[in-house]
């Protein structure tokens, strides 16, 4: 089932020939965008400009004598059959989605719950996503899957080459085929969910002005089985200003099934309604909260903002309780859960048949929780986890009190832990695909401008000399409440430490490490926040000794590539290397451009004179000018990213061109907003970054 909360949503310096494109005017935030012809995505003379990049950079890459030995390594990576196979659980089952050398595509398959739980895993295969591909002849990347209230038949997402917009078509568990004549909802980027076995809510591309400035549904329909789409009924209907309009279903432990209609006024704004007989009636919450599951007979909510009601307010980061019966009311009834503190955080929720695991962070190292309800009371248990990682909620649903969870840290590969009640047994532990033994992980903070300390990991060689001259790669992200955690990345062991490398984690502002109230602090006009945190981080490894602007890289991908853009426009002086992946840049017409509608309530508009202000103060494409300390970077990008368009990396490309800033630029062709067409690109791109890194921080 698709919950609400996940609804919505890469020593030398290189010398470069030019492109040929005609030199433009010195550009400012106010002048004429020369470079609109680039996104045109599929545009004659834009794919030209492409293949000429890419032509002319990855020579300088992959030409490098050490590029094989990169490549070997993240192939191995990337076709580990070592890796844990987490997933769903559903009808004493574990489903979940697997790729490898033989699967490239993947193979969604499942395994009984015993087994599983035994370290004993029987797999079937339900859909073989290479064979179906085959088949008929399409470019097929898996996008997920959806069941009925009876889990016997499902709706199997497939996008065209990694795509956001998806095909769904129903599938049979039982005979493990599409149903002939069944639902299908054709390429959009719809969202739907199971009213009942026989009835499909969608919201979907219904017609010409069905579909948000965005560019996803505002109208939710039902649709009954045997009828044509074209007939399906109006449920709710959203406004075009609107981010989105769509559907969430949940069961409680009983086998109760509800479906919610989820109305996005914002990416961050949500008006709730429960779908009965009589149509939508609205769900008494605050615009900034997130339905997580559904348990005894009751809504289970996180607030992403305070909320006063009945007298009594619940801080923003609350875990509540609301009864079904009582959830449309006026005033309703509320159950406190848990309350984080100023450094904890709430990241994952999942009911069981018998309570509701919690997984978060304690000062940005994992924890998990498990509440129960009985006597009118919610009550709560600590599951005791290694304390210096992060933990995830592997596989739960309600119609089952079995669970698992997986642990891992930057240097200690995933583990399994079934789970039942609050005892935690471990299933199985991955074999580590780097010897972690020569590395040591610190975590230290540095004070940004205002005084707020931010938090930062170290993953370095216990030998290595504090001289400043070791080359250190600095990740960030710093928006849309995502966290960044201490997971253990074998590309990054493999590609980057063993290669005399020391990477860094940074938890800025923006994100959600500390709760809503984290990634508040640098909303719209108060982003600076975030790229003043970053800027700390940069000057403390600095101040420490770790390394130095000669030996400093940075790297971030969508909205972390934003953050590259606007740090390299701030401070280059601070780094050598930079790489700007899937990026927005052009921060004045992102709002034009494919989804970036949607994410004003992150970024602000650009037709709000106060928010343009800022917005043109820190827009990185407009911002550039010629600097002798600015770094050579790698941009990437995909052609097929259908949520941030690629005239931003293009438009950035061709700029950098224009004031004759060497750079590298490679644009895959197939992969969506990932870049990742499969396995083998997947591994390909990782080894143009750190063959990058390379050639930069370690030459």
């Amino acid at each position: 089932m698709r919950h609400a909360a996940t609804l919505f949503a890469a020593a030398f310096a290189v010398t470069l020939a030019s492109c040929a494109s005609t030199p433009a005017p010195t550009q400012g935030v106010n002048a004429e965008d020369p470079y609109l012809w680039l996104e045109e995505v599929e545009g004659d003379r834009a794919l030209a400009w492409v293949h000429q990049q890419n032509d002319r950079s990855l020579p300088v890459l992959e030409n490098d004598p050490r590029y094989g030995g990169l490549l070997n390594a993240a192939l191995e990576v990337a076709q580990s059959r070592d890796r844990l196979a987490t997933g769903q659980v559903r009808g004493g089952y574990l489903y979940n989605f697997w790729q490898d050398p033989d699967h490239v595509r993947g193979i969604w398959r499942r395994a009984p719950l015993d087994g599983y739980a035994a370290n004993n895993p029987r797999w079937e295969i339900v859909l073989d996503i290479d064979a179906l591909a085959r088949a008929e002849n399409a470019n097929w990347v898996w996008q997920g899957a959806d069941c009925d209230p009876s889990g016997v038949r499902c709706m199997v997402s497939l996008s065209n080459g990694g795509l956001d917009a998806s095909t769904d078509r129903e599938f049979d568990l039982t005979t493990r085929r599409f149903i002939e004549g069944g639902f299908v909802i054709p390429e959009a980027k719809s969202n739907f969910g199971w009213l009942d076995r026989d009835t499909l809510l969608v919201a979907t591309a219904w017609g010409e002005g069905a579909l948000t400035e965005s560019g996803y549904p505002f109208i939710l329909k039902a649709w009954r089985r045997g009828t044509p789409l074209s007939s399906a009924t109006e449920i709710l209907r959203g406004e075009p200003t609107d981010v989105s309009v769509g559907v969430a279903t949940f069961e409680d432990e009983s086998g109760d099934h509800i479906a919610i209609a989820v109305e996005g006024e914002t990416f961050f704004e949500t008006i709730y309604s429960l779908v009965t007989l009589e149509g939508p009636v609205r769900i008494t919450l605050p615009r900034k909260s997130s339905i997580r599951d559904f348990y005894h007979d009751r809504l289970i909510v996180t607030l992403e903002e305070a909320w006063t009601i009945g007298g009594q307010t619940h801080p923003t980061g609350s875990l509540l309780a609301l009864p079904l019966s009582h959830a449309t009311l006026p005033d309703p009834r509320i159950e406190v859960i848990f309350t984080p503190n100023a450094r904890q955080s709430i990241e994952e929720v999942q009911a069981t048949r018998d309570g509701v695991l919690v997984a978060g962070f304690d000062n940005v190292r994992g924890r998990l929780q498990r509440f129960t309800f009985a006597n009118g009371q919610w009550r709560g248990e600590q599951i005791q986890v290694p304390p210096t990682g992060v933990v995830h909620i592997a596989g739960a649903s309600t119609s089952d009190a079995r669970a698992f969870a997986t642990f891992e840290d930057f240097l200690t590969p995933s583990t399994l832990y079934a789970l039942n009640g609050i005892a935690l047994r471990q299933v199985r532990s991955l074999p580590a695909q780097f010897d972690a033994s020569p590395y040591v992980t610190e975590q230290f903070e540095a004070a940004s401008a205002d005084g707020a300390r931010v938090p930062y990991f170290v993953v370095r060689r216990r030998d290595m000399p504090m001289n400043g001259q070791n080359p250190t790669l600095l990740y960030a992200y710093g928006g849309f409440q995502l966290s960044q955690v201490p997971s253990y990345n074998a590309y990054i062991g493999r590609l980057w430490l063993d290669q005399g490398g020391t990477y860094v984690l940074a938890n800025i502002r923006g994100g959600g490490e500390f709760g809503p109230a984290w990634h508040d602090a640098g909303l719209l006009t108060n982003r600076q926040r975030i790229y003043d945190d970053f800027y700390a981080v940069e000057r403390d490894l600095v101040a420490r000794n770790i390394t130095s602007p000669r030996r400093l890289g940075i790297s971030g991908r969508s909205n972390g590539g934003l953050l590259m853009g606007v740090m390299l426009n701030q401070h280059p002086e601070m780094v050598h290397a930079a790489i700007i992946g899937s990026p927005l840049l052009d921060m004045l017409r992102y709002d034009q451009l494919l989804a970036g509608a949607s994410w004003v309530g992150e970024y602000g508009s650009p037709s709000i004179p106060e928010q343009r202000a800022f917005l043109e103060q820190i827009t990185p494409y407009q911002n550039l000018r010629a600097r002798d300390d600015f770094p050579t970077v790698f941009i990437y990008t995909s052609t097929k990213d259908d949520r941030v368009h690629p005239g931003h990396a293009r438009k950035y490309g061709a700029r950098l061109d224009e004031l004759g800033i060497p750079y590298l630029y490679y644009e895959n062709t197939d992969g969506g907003h990932q870049a990742n067409a499969n396995l083998r690109e997947a591994a390909r791109r990782r080894t143009l970054e750190y063959m990058y890194l390379t050639q930069r921080l370690i030459d």
